[in-house]
């Protein structure tokens, strides 16, 4: 792993909705290539305009941090309210809504690094909770992921999508102390 302080964290604004759609392809990519269609699908975020949207809304929102390495973007964050398609927390709370990575930097603890930026934007709130949902088909790699940076699996869930297979979900917690 690289040392992390070569990583830094900063907010994104409305110019950085390319970077954060190039990371989504790039991770998409690699989920084609490696199998693993069912968290994404096949299609370059990129593409769909609905994805360009959601994009444009985190980078103007002030919801959307990137990870920097050699001032190029190599992670996004998106942390704000939680989705629709898990249960609403019992308390205040931080929602991640978004983590992807450059994969050509795999390695290096840009997805933890971002976890932790995370875990500090809520304790400047005053909050106690963080949340995540992933993909939690195929081997669940992913829900393993979050568990090595403190979360624990909850509730699993499964979002029905008219014409397409069920996506099945994972809800994880991070108590912040």
């Amino acid at each position: 792993m690289t040392d992390p302080s070569t990583i830094t964290v900063r907010p994104g604004g409305p110019g950085d909705a390319k970077a954060a759609l190039r990371l989504l392809d790039v991770a998409t990519a690699w989920l084609v290539e490696h199998g693993r269609t069912g968290q994404w699908g096949t299609r370059p975020p990129s593409t769909d305009p609905g994805q360009i949207a959601r994009a444009e809304d985190w980078a103007a929102s002030g919801d959307l941090h990137l990870a920097m390495r050699d001032d190029q973007p190599v992670g996004a964050l998106v942390v704000g309210a939680a989705t629709e398609h898990v249960p609403p927390a019992t308390e205040p709370e931080l929602y991640v809504r978004l983590l992807v990575t450059d994969r050509a930097h795999a390695g290096l603890g840009i997805g933890a690094r971002l976890l932790e930026h995370a875990a500090e934007l809520a304790r400047a709130r005053g909050l106690g909770l963080l949340r995540v949902d992933c993909y939690g088909g195929d081997d669940r790699a992913l829900v393993r992921f979050y568990e090595s940076c403190g979360f624990t699996a909850t509730e699993p869930f499964t979002v029905v999508r008219p014409g397409r297979e069920p996506w099945p979900g994972q809800l994880l917690v991070r108590r912040l102390d």
